[in-house]
């Protein structure tokens, strides 16, 4: 089987997935725009073959790139990137090359908002009231039926950059004078917690590993505020998490992919779908993964690729927690040596993050894991207190 792997390095631990699927028999094969030494010796002993381009950007060398490997290792079985900015390449290289997974004409549903809304309410699945706004008008229009406050976010983007909350017709007015000239979708604004839904999906479209996230704080005002960021997974995921994950996986027909669902539980404890995502979670988020099911979700994956059939990982062993520290905040009150006394045995990642991830993930980045869910929030809460 020949897999191409688009951009191989990025992020570092994704070199993993290259490092798994060799294991399994794969024949992986990167296309990316660093140079060859550059890349990490793992993931340089990893790749069969590695092809240099000035940028991925540029589609006519990138096409260059995959018939020259298609030309020296045969037929190309699968192609992916993992990564939200290059779903849109991996799909037209799909159906240039006709391999297997999204093409171009079902690209639209994966990366813009408001097409995955259509979806959502074609399935029954309930979500935030709103649609793409051009103008004034059509958010005065839209803003008569839901009130104010109402988010503005770009209707193909990941993460909460370039994302507004407005409260009155100043703040509109000012929105529509600076936002970038791309679609905005507009939606009521939801007071909830963001849970996720996040796993591999087999080629038959059934779970092969499962699990959640239930973030501290919402990514815009991670962002907007320069808050240090946090979520947990805990050992028990809410049954109708796990219904409603099920229930967009069938109405967007996934295959053999990982994905990652946001949906916001209400004040009522109801549950709507706020997007989905057909790739990884980024940054540590598999690695948190790993750390609370005590297995390799980069493992399992490339076994779901090499037709293995590997057992479901669907439980967790342990309530894992995820922080990213911004040096932008207030000094933090205990010391490395304080925080390390007292919680050092629940500490299982400790380092700087990549520059790309300071913005939402914070500088530095721990994971840290417990039995019990009361202790692990007790020692987010020390390591997190600022004066």
């Amino acid at each position: 089987m020949n897999y191409i792997f688009i951009s191989p390095e990025f992020p570092s631990n994704f070199k993993q997935f290259s490092i798994r699927l060799k294991e399994e028999g794969v024949n992986v094969l990167g296309i990316g725009s660093q140079e060859y030494q550059s890349l990490e010796p793992e993931l340089r002993s990893a790749l069969t073959e590695y092809y240099r381009v000035d940028s991925l950007d540029d589609y006519d060398q990138v096409l260059r790139a995959t018939a020259f490997l298609t030309f020296r290792h045969g037929r190309i079985d699968r192609i992916e990137s993992h990564n939200e900015h290059w779903l849109d390449l991996d799909a037209r290289l799909r159906t240039d090359f006709n391999v297997p997974g999204f093409k171009t004409e079902d690209i639209a549903f994966v990366k813009h908002k408001s097409k995955m809304k259509e979806i959502f309410i074609s399935a029954g699945i309930p979500v935030a009231r709103g649609r793409i706004v051009h103008t004034i008008q059509d958010a005065l229009e839209l803003i008569a039926e839901t009130g104010y406050p109402v988010c503005a976010k770009p209707d193909v983007g990941v993460g909460a950059s370039f994302t507004y909350k407005i409260h009155n017709e100043n703040e509109l007015a000012a929105f529509f004078d600076e936002k970038p000239h791309v679609d905005y979708i507009m939606e009521e604004f939801i007071d909830g917690e963001i849970h996720t839904f996040d796993g591999i999906v087999d080629g038959d479209g059934q779970l092969s590993a499962m699990s959640s996230m239930h973030y501290g704080l919402g990514l815009m005002e991670t962002v907007n505020y320069g808050m240090d960021t946090f979520f947990y997974i805990e050992k028990d995921i809410p049954e109708e998490v796990i219904e409603l994950g099920q229930k967009v996986l069938d109405a967007f027909n996934l295959r053999e992919r990982l994905f990652h669902f946001e949906f916001f539980r209400l004040q009522d404890d109801s549950i709507i779908a706020l997007e989905l995502n057909a790739r990884p979670p980024g940054g540590l988020c598999l690695d948190v993964m790993n750390y609370a099911m005590d297995a390799d979700v980069y493992r399992q994956y490339a076994q779901v690729v090499a037709g293995k059939n590997p057992p479901p990982l669907l439980e967790r062993v342990h309530n894992c927690a995820f922080i990213g520290l911004k040096t932008t905040m207030n000094p933090l009150l205990h010391t490395e040596e304080k925080i390390y006394e007292l919680y050092g045995d629940l500490i299982v990642y400790d380092q700087p993050n990549p520059p790309l991830f300071h913005e939402v993930m914070g500088e530095q980045a721990m994971i840290v894991r417990a039995q019990d869910l009361d202790t692990l929030r007790e020692a987010v809460e020390f390591i997190t207190r600022r004066y």
